[in-house]
């Protein structure tokens, strides 16, 4: 008599959210606008890269002293001439990353929802938030990738067009600025994914992320300086003057731009003037020390130490728009 066996039960691969990253990653790759996205971050890294190298070649013999030259690539800003200077490599990254982050995310969920692809996708053996994480490592990835690219690119440069070699501290600090960098491209990801589950419509989320990006990237100053007019009026006083530069300080700390370009700049130049930047002082006393301390190199640990507020801070937001964009997908109604 022949035993009856059980049908063997319909399994679920443990790694799910892997076959989504990997059909998004290559869709990422042969997508027109991570060409075109190569190609203006490239540019922006280019432009400036251009101008500053004429510079380097002209004063190379009073540039041998300077700290870290290699990395003065990334963080000097290249004057055209006497009126006109252009934003450092860090400050068109700043501009320019943004839209590397929103651009792999902002139809992430919402562009499957309005193809009617979506129920299709969770009927398959795969855990509903493999969707949703396997989305976010393949534009972590594209991310990535763009990255290493524009600054491989950078490095040629100096090593092959200027002659510049770095020395072993020089190339920690610039992975750990590479990867800094990542961070904060990787939070306008999150924020993108974030309005691809909250908003129906892609073209409706690309308009707000967009928006919000150049709110806080180009408006934030002006913005900024109304709200603390608005509480710390300025006087003819010294300490309400220093109140008003204290709180828009600490305004400007709540935008991602700002805090990039502070972590970035004490990761890159071992100076510790530029520490001097990242605390704003908040009494006169304050500010009189500030105007005394004495010019010296700070080592890796302790330009880190400086800026580990502003990391903290970009991994935190980060973290807080991905999980909460997780949480509303996981409680979305899906249906065929």
């Amino acid at each position: 008599m022949t035993a009856v066996t059980a049908p063997e039960a319909r399994s679920i691969p443990r790694s799910g959210w892997t076959v989504v990253a990997a059909k998004e990653f290559g869709d990422h790759l042969l997508s027109v606008r991570f060409v075109v996205l190569v190609i203006v971050l490239g540019l922006a890294a280019a432009v400036p890269l251009y101008f500053l190298g004429g510079q380097i070649r002209e004063a190379a013999q009073g540039l041998n002293d300077f700290p870290a030259l290699f990395l003065g690539l990334l963080w000097s800003a290249p004057s055209v001439n006497d009126q006109f200077t252009l934003p450092s490599v860090i400050g068109f990254i700043a501009m320019v990353g943004p839209l590397l982050g929103l651009a792999f995310s902002f139809d992430a969920v919402n562009g499957e929802r309005a193809n009617g692809t979506l129920p299709r996708l969770l009927s398959q053996p795969i855990h509903r938030d493999d969707v949703i994480n396997g989305k976010f490592a393949a534009g972590a990835a594209v991310i990535g990738v763009v990255l290493l690219t524009v600054v491989g690119g950078i490095a040629a440069f100096g090593l092959i067009r200027l002659g510049i070699v770095p020395d072993a501290a020089e190339v920690l600090r610039a992975v750990l600025w590479l990867a800094l960098t990542f961070v904060y491209v990787s939070l306008w990801l999150s924020f993108g994914m974030l309005l691809s589950v909250v908003v129906r419509g892609a073209a409706t989320s690309a308009l707000i992320g967009f928006g919000v990006w150049l709110l806080t990237t180009f408006f934030g100053r002006l913005i900024v300086s109304l709200i603390g007019g608005v509480l710390a009026p300025t006087s003819v006083a010294g300490e309400d003057l220093l109140r008003n530069v204290g709180i828009q300080a600490t305004l400007f700390r709540l935008l991602p731009d700002t805090l990039y370009r502070e972590a970035s700049l004490i990761l890159l130049n071992p100076q510790s003037s530029a520490a001097a930047e990242v605390q704003t002082p908040a009494t006169i006393a304050e500010f009189e020390q500030a105007q005394q301390r004495i010019a010296s190199l700070l080592s890796l640990d302790q330009s880190f130490i400086l800026v580990w507020p502003q990391v903290v801070a970009l991994v935190a937001m980060m973290v807080a728009c991905f999980a909460l964009a997780y949480v509303l997908f996981m409680r979305q109604e899906v249906r065929a």
